[in-house]
């Protein structure tokens, strides 16, 4: 079978350590600056022991510098990245090309370098371009086919990595501008203010209004988990669930749960075993009704109706009372419950539950036959927040001609002198308590896989001491193991053919050496990035995405009158259909 990295998301330390826990092989998470999520930035502190803990289990952590930088910034993320480097990190993941630039000017560490999905890799071509400067690895854009992954990998030597789970950006990664466009926070410079999950209203050309205040903008979160076997027989080599800003308990759920799935058909890049004690539900955690989006051809993706978490299906109410309801569904107190009135998605918290009657803390548009969904189930909950999930690395031990040795699963081994002493009257009374003492591996990295007791001439000792030397043993091999783990260098890189002649601020060059480089590369930038312009001009690309909302209101292939989208304040953006690429563009006025 092959090889294959599930890469999880942490806002910080903590939840870097339940990733690994739930079966991470690898973590991306940000540092003091320049992430693309400024709200989950990490001290080199705690990024150095999260690498510490990490490489015990052969998990790589992964640094996102993947904002596009000014010229002093740039200078700033040069040294931030050397002292990534320093504490242990093993790759970067970057969209500005002045980071390049400096790799290949000798700036850098030898520190892999990955191309972020902002960089906006959505053709073979521009994945051979990457592949062809040298990185390490490309992640891809959302929006492609199974088809289309395929065929980049088939076609690039680099790793391939793909999003599976999580929040959309209905905009191709990297080429959103809306946010920057309605207040000056830049979706290129971390600051998103997300205006895709506002309302809009669809209007055409003489003032007729086709949809009404509707979350037009608004996608389901992705949801892959059908289509992994096929991803891997593609030649992914990562899979990567969405969610920087997520809390503890869904990065432990989402985790685990792909962490079993991907065992069904491929190895694993890191070691260690899960020993879960949940039972993992992707529906049961924050999801706005889930998508498989391009995987296999265009399908409903959006969500008009809320940007919030829809949940599980939980049933139809079967009776009415004044104070409660009756439904065939196992709640709990404490549960969030909501369903759509009006189209509108509103809710309300589970009082109390007696059988199958549920008093909840508001009646409000309840009836008889109305769907409720719960989003928010309190049993699992508490369940994720104080559970004891852990990972273990299995080890050997053997003890013979007056040694103890530990022998991991990676082949790893130490070995220490057993103390010496009188020879034990009743060895295989001793030999069973060796057995019991070694079983009990507590806090530690390892459990037990087997013991071999070949020394028919141990010395006694009791069973305190066996427990120091069990504690000094796996704390040796824990040390051999960091002693041992191999960071991967990044390959050289160098200059190569950009696909295109000339790039616009959709190239989002904001600082003299990524010009440099696009020249390099025989590319003019022709306009700097839009985030460093005196101001926006009209009739300019805001937006390019794969949601469609011809298709969406049943008007793909119709001739129809020019639409606008019409936000709360009544600014509008008009659209324009590039139906030979089947995508949208909203465009400033």
């Amino acid at each position: 079978m092959k090889s294959v990295e599930l890469l999880a998301p942490a806002k910080n330390l903590e939840t870097a350590i339940a990733a690994i826990n739930s079966g991470a092989d690898a973590i991306y998470i940000g540092a003091t600056d320049f992430g693309a999520r400024k709200n989950a930035p990490n001290s080199l502190e705690d990024i150095e022991k999260l690498v510490k803990f990490a490489h015990i289990f052969n998990v790589s952590i992964h640094v996102v510098i993947n904002t596009i930088l000014n010229n002093k910034e740039l200078d700033n993320a040069i040294d931030l990245v050397k002292n990534l480097y320093n504490i242990g990190v093993d790759a970067i993941i970057v969209q500005d090309m002045g980071l390049l630039k400096a790799a290949i000017d000798g700036k850098l560490p030898p520190i892999e370098i990955h191309a972020s999905t902002q960089c906006n890799t959505r053709t073979l071509e521009k994945a051979k371009f990457f592949d062809s400067l040298g990185f390490a690895r490309v992640i891809l854009a959302r929006e492609l086919s199974i088809d289309k992954i395929a065929e980049i990998c088939q076609n690039t030597s680099c790793d391939i990595e793909t999003f599976i789970h999580g929040a959309l950006c209905v905009s191709y990664s990297g080429q959103c501008y809306l946010s920057f466009a309605n207040g000056g926070r830049s979706a290129n410079r971390g600051e998103c203010a997300q205006p895709c999950r506002k309302k809009y209203s669809l209007v055409d050309e003489s003032g007729k209004v086709l949809l009404k205040d509707k979350y037009l903008l608004s996608l389901k979160d992705f949801n892959a988990s059908e289509n992994i076997e096929k991803l891997i027989n593609c030649g992914v080599k990562s899979f990567k669930i969405e969610g920087r800003l997520k809390d503890i308990s869904y990065v432990r759920n989402v985790t685990a749960y792909y962490n079993n799935l991907i065992n069904k058909y491929a190895n694993r890049t890191s070691s260690g075993k899960v020993f879960l004690d949940f039972e993992p539900n992707l529906y049961k955690t924050f999801n706005r009704g889930y998508t498989s989006y391009f995987l296999n051809g265009r399908e409903q993706c959006f969500n008009f109706t809320s940007p919030k978490s829809k949940g599980e299906k939980i049933g139809k109410i079967l009776r009415m009372y004044n104070n409660s309801f009756e439904i065939d569904a196992d709640l709990h107190s404490q549960d969030g419950i909501c369903f759509m009135t009006n189209g509108e998605m509103t809710g309300f918290l589970v009082n109390k539950v007696e059988g199958h009657r549920v008093y909840p803390n508001k009646m409000d548009g309840l009836k008889t036959g109305l769907i409720l969904y719960r989003n928010f189930d309190s049993k699992f909950e508490k369940q994720l927040e104080t559970s004891k999930t852990v990972r273990k690395i299995g080890v050997s031990i053997i003890i013979e001609n007056s040694k103890i040795i530990a022998i991991d699963e990676d082949s790893n081994s130490v070995n220490i002198n057993l103390p010496d002493g009188e020879i034990a009257q009743n060895i295989e009374k001793l030999k069973q308590n060796y057995a019991s003492q070694f079983n009990k591996m507590g806090d530690s990295n390892f459990y037990l896989m087997n013991i071999k007791i070949l020394d028919d001439n141990l010395k006694f000792i009791p069973v305190s001491k066996m427990n120091e030397l069990r504690r000094i043993l796996l704390n040796m091999l824990s040390e051999e193991r960091l002693r041992n783990y191999k960071r991967k260098p990044q390959k050289p890189i160098g200059y190569a053919q950009f696909p295109e002649r000339e790039i616009d601020y959709k190239g989002n060059v904001f600082n003299s050496e990524a010009e440099k480089f696009y020249e390099n590369c025989n590319c003019k930038v022709i306009e700097p990035a839009l985030e460093a312009q005196q101001s926006i001009k009209s009739n300019i690309e805001l937006m390019r995405t794969k949601h469609c909302l011809k298709f969406a209101t049943g008007l793909c292939g119709k001739a129809c009158k020019k639409l606008y989208l019409v936000d709360s304040k009544g600014k509008k953006y008009p659209l324009k259909f590039d139906c030979k690429n089947c995508e949208m563009v909203v465009l400033s006025l």
